[in-house]
């Protein structure tokens, strides 16, 4: 196990290599059932290489499995890649009793001007491009809303006016990200409401719900194996203890 980098993500596959290392100092005496079992469950719980790697360090160094640091690169959308200049795909919208969308794969402008009256407009960042790293979204709504969506990382600041209204940011409890566009929201809430709120796009939540749910099959895997591995040791003990006594007669 390396500490070269120990912040870096560790894989199934790195978890499992350990636990091999483990059962095989278990089989030769090196740690206990105890300690084994401890180790095992660190083993499991570890979500870095920086976790893994005490788990390991006492035992023979030829022992210890290597991890390569050098991952392919993943292509998850990053913010570079999200600003993209140009025009953008349109540079207002207006809802007058009625309502509007701006969402999915667009590309928004330096400034956007959404208008609502007695109606309402959604404008949705989470799938978007870029004009430039820093954008406006002029919004006003009188006697109706618009509802910002951006997601995670994305820094915001809030200018606009309420009269007898909201002009509202729900912010996020992380730091913004320093790579992400600034989304600038202007404008005027008269009888009506502008909020904003971070989220993630249904894509993320599926994958962070598919993280947990293997997170929770690693956790019965580990339950499970240490089941299997006090009955093999009680096994083992009781064969020696019938080679003792029938090596006394």
């Amino acid at each position: 196990m390396t500490d070269d980098a120990p912040e870096l993500r560790a894989s199934d596959a790195d978890r499992e290599r350990v636990a091999e290392i483990l059962r095989d100092a278990l089989a030769e005496g090196r740690l206990d059932m105890e300690e084994f079992e401890e180790r095992l469950e660190a083993t499991y719980r570890a979500r870095t290489y920086g976790e893994l790697t005490p788990i390991t360090r006492d035992l023979p160094v030829e022992r210890v499995p290597t991890v390569s640091l050098h991952k392919e690169p993943v292509d998850r959308g990053s913010w570079g890649s999200r600003i993209v200049g140009g025009e953008g795909s349109s540079s207002w919208a207006m809802a007058v009793m009625s309502g509007f969308q701006r969402k999915g794969r667009w590309t928004v402008p330096k400034r956007f001007t959404g208008f609502t009256f007695m109606g309402g407009g959604e404008i949705d960042l989470r799938e978007a491009n870029f004009a430039d790293g820093e954008v406006e979204l002029n919004c006003i709504a009188i006697m109706g809303g618009i509802s910002v969506v951006v997601p995670p990382g994305v820094e915001v600041v809030m200018r606009g006016i309420a009269v007898m209204g909201g002009f509202d940011h729900y912010e996020e409890e992380t730091l913004p990200d320093p790579a992400a566009p600034r989304v600038i929201v202007t404008g005027l809430a008269f009888w009506g409401g502008v909020e904003v709120e971070h989220k993630v796009t249904k894509a993320e939540r599926r994958r962070v719900k598919e993280e947990r749910r293997l997170e929770h099959l690693d956790r019965r895997s580990a339950r499970h194996e240490l089941h299997e591995a006090r009955h093999e040791w009680r096994e083992q003990r009781r064969e020696e203890r019938e080679r003792r006594r029938h090596g006394d007669h």
